[in-house]
């Protein structure tokens, strides 16, 4: 009696090596319990036998290794990554400090370049007008040299004429000078001759 009610053995579930086997082990099928048993051992039969661990395959653990890999991130990875965008970060400003500064200059040569013929604009202007005032002052001095010398010319003309007439006012003086001489030594020869004396003389006496 104490034979049938002990459990047929079963064969043991292989143990699995998860980096060799690549298929999951076949499960091995308890024996049949025997008719005569009871129920209390088909109860206990059923017990005794373990259900195998499903097999997961090596390819699929490996990538459930990485990707959980791939979640935790690496502390010195993270400050590559970190130092890498700051990096490019420094590059992006450089670059746009660059290119503001190269606008700079730009604008500054073209605004002095505009200065520049602004300036030439102005003193091109200023020659011009310092030539034509210089032109008209020259052009007025001519005028006033030509009428200088014509009233000279004119003054000359009158100075001489003036020479002129007083040099006839004199030779009349003269003339008179000369007659009145003649006159007086013709009255003075006819008193000497008759023993007269001029009236006028005696009267200033």
């Amino acid at each position: 009696m104490t034979e049938s009610l002990t459990a047929p053995e079963t064969a043991p579930a292989p143990t699995l090596a998860p980096a060799q086997t690549l298929a999951p082990a076949p499960v091995v099928d308890p024996e049949p319990p025997l008719a005569e048993a009871p129920p209390l051992a088909a109860a206990i039969e059923e017990k005794a036998v373990v259900p195998p661990a499903p097999v997961v395959p090596v390819e699929e653990t490996k990538v459930l290794a990485i990707v959980e890999k791939e979640k935790t991130p690496d502390p010195v990875n993270k400050k590559v990554t970190l130092d890498r965008d700051i990096a490019l970060a420094e590059v992006e400003k450089e670059k746009r400090l660059s290119y503001v500064k190269a606008w700079e200059e730009s604008e500054k040569s073209k605004a002095e370049n505009k200065a520049q013929k602004q300036f030439s604009a102005v003193a091109s202007w200023e020659n011009s007008k310092k030539a034509a005032l210089e032109a008209e002052l020259r052009k007025i001095e001519e005028q006033l040299e030509k009428k200088k010398a014509e009233y000279g010319e004119k003054m000359k003309n009158k100075i001489a004429l003036v020479h002129k007439q007083a040099e006839e006012k004199r030779a009349m003086v003269e003339a008179k000078r000369g007659e009145e001489f003649l006159k007086a030594e013709e009255l003075a020869a006819k008193f000497r001759a008759t023993g007269n004396t001029p009236k006028k003389f005696l009267g200033c006496f």
